[in-house]
């Protein structure tokens, strides 16, 4: 008997998958998962097919409900669905069709630069704060109401859609459930509090859509989804082997990993380690609003009547990702896998340093202009070290976000709790132990962000199988430092002069023919 069971749709950049917990031990019963494919038309832009995104969820749900049929378990178990997924990333549809306007503009896509700039024109100063006290955000490329005014101005289709009141506009948990709910037959245009917390377009302090940020951005109030908690029933599956079964919870990707670490009590943080790597520090009912480059935003709101928990957020654009890029674009190894391997032949990077900037920089610097540089390079310098150098920007990028988290705050963190793909790398986790000179706590069982999908979605009023309150610490191993404060120091002073050599590379001012 298997008992009660939540699934979890778990939709990044990466994959789609689909994983079934259970409550009780909080394991994996069965999974699944597809990899979706990123197309790349232009140097900086990234989309997707909301299409194939649908279709991989679909199946990841059926190839899922036959493994649980394999091992006896009965789908009558499954109690109700959540959703966990990438953020910012923008799609827009037609309402009769139900077919995509174009292709999903990826929350990595850079295209929206020139947009950016015409915007700060009307903006005193340029100030990319400016809209910041509303939304908790700061004007970048990165968040969806960017991309959703360059479609608008940019896709006839959009345009002409949005002209005939056709047009739904949403981040992709919001194309999920009204698919997964009906689409044109009924589906539910929603979405959750933590994904419209990052589109520059919802107050975070009344958690509703804001006029004044809509005005500036020009973008229609009727297309936006309705906003409702992360723990609710939104609607039900109309179709497939869990046919009638609620969904109920909805987080974006990096606030259901900081609910699944349970990180429930004013001041626990996580640093998630993906594509990216993004840090959520929760700051209880407070919105604390950041000096120091941080984002604020809504760490979850687990229901219709309950408060939304905020926290301060730290963003860094290429983490995993860069450990891709050497494996694509320089051929320094056949497979990530070997990145571990490889890094530990040397023992230490040779001095040199590689900041990933290819396609600017996030938290706390938020410098759109920046790009990735490698500084440091002898005659010495082999394959080694530039992985290793790899593997310690993310290192750095995620102190950079600690010791602004420090400032805004007024304490340091003790410990850090970590999940995500590249966690199981244990050099990494050495690493990022000695340069931020705190333990690095990494649970034993990976699934973070998918288990606080599930989490909120057995926790849903009406729904009530998870007991968030009583729900036993898990199994974790922790790494201590092992280096010296002088030498960790001084390795971060070095980090912090190569960042600054990436700054205002990508200008579009003419090239002074004095320069050579």
């Amino acid at each position: 008997m298997s008992g009660v069971l939540v699934g979890a749709i778990e939709e990044g950049v990466s994959s789609a998958r689909f994983l079934v917990f259970s409550p009780k031990t909080t394991n994996v019963v069965a999974s699944h998962q597809i990899p979706i494919k990123q197309i790349t038309p232009q140097e900086g832009w990234v989309e997707q097919d909301p299409i194939e995104i649908l279709d991989a969820v679909k199946t990841c749900i059926n190839v899922t409900a036959e493994a649980l049929q394999k091992k006896n378990i009965k789908l009558s178990d499954l109690a109700a669905i959540g959703i966990t997924n990438q953020r910012e990333t923008t799609v827009v549809w037609d309402i009769k069709t139900g077919q995509p306007l174009s292709n999903a503009i990826v929350w990595l896509d850079n295209r929206t630069s020139t947009t950016l700039d015409k915007l700060l024109e009307k903006i005193p100063n340029k100030n990319k704060n400016y809209l910041k006290s509303i939304s908790g955000l700061p004007l970048s490329p990165y968040f969806s109401a960017l991309k959703l005014r360059w479609l608008m101005d940019n896709e006839p289709k959009v345009q002409k859609a949005i002209y005939e009141k056709q047009c739904l506009f949403g981040t992709i948990d919001t194309w999920l459930l009204w698919n997964l709910t009906g689409g044109i037959n009924g589906g539910v245009h929603v979405t959750d509090v933590t994904n419209a917390s990052r589109t520059l377009l919802m107050n975070i302090q009344s958690l509703k859509w804001d006029p004044i940020l809509c005005r500036f951005f020009n973008i229609p109030m009727n297309i936006l989804p309705t906003i409702l908690s992360s723990s609710e029933i939104y609607g039900t599956l109309t179709s497939g082997p869990f046919k009638g079964i609620p969904i109920s919870g909805c987080l974006g990707d990096q606030h259901a990993a900081l609910l699944g670490q349970m990180c429930f009590k004013k001041g626990q943080a996580k640093s998630t380690y993906g594509t990216g790597c993004f840090l959520l520090y929760n700051t209880g009912y407070t919105k604390v609003d950041s000096n120091h480059g941080l984002l604020t935003t809504v760490a979850y709101k687990l229901g219709k009547s309950t408060p939304a928990v905020y926290a301060l957020e730290g963003s860094v654009a290429v983490a995993g990702a860069a450990i891709n890029w050497l494996k694509d674009n320089l051929k320094v190894m056949n497979s990530v896998s070997e990145v571990e391997n490889i890094a530990s032949h040397v023992m230490h990077t040779g001095d040199v340093y590689f900041v990933p900037a290819f396609s600017g920089l996030y938290a706390p610097y938020w410098q759109q202009e920046a790009r990735g540089i490698l500084v440091g390079l002898t005659e010495e310098t082999e394959k080694g070290h530039i992985i290793r150098a790899s593997l310690e920007a993310v290192c750095f990028q995620t102190r950079d976000i600690l010791e602004a988290m420090h400032k805004d705050c007024g304490y340091p963190l003790s410990q850090l709790q970590v999940d995500g793909g590249m966690t199981s790398n244990n050099l990494l986790m050495q690493l990022q132990s000695d340069l931020c000179g705190i333990p690095v706590v990494r649970p034993l069982m990976v699934e973070s962000t998918a288990l606080g999908a599930a989490m909120a979605a057995g926790h849903a009023e009406g729904i009530g199988v998870w007991d968030l309150d009583h729900m036993q610490p898990k199994i974790s191993d922790t790494f201590y430092p092992v280096i010296t404060d002088e030498e960790r120091d001084k390795r971060y002073h070095k980090w912090k002069c190569a960042v600054e050599r990436c700054f205002h590379w990508d200008v579009t001012t003419p090239q002074d023919p004095n320069i050579l």
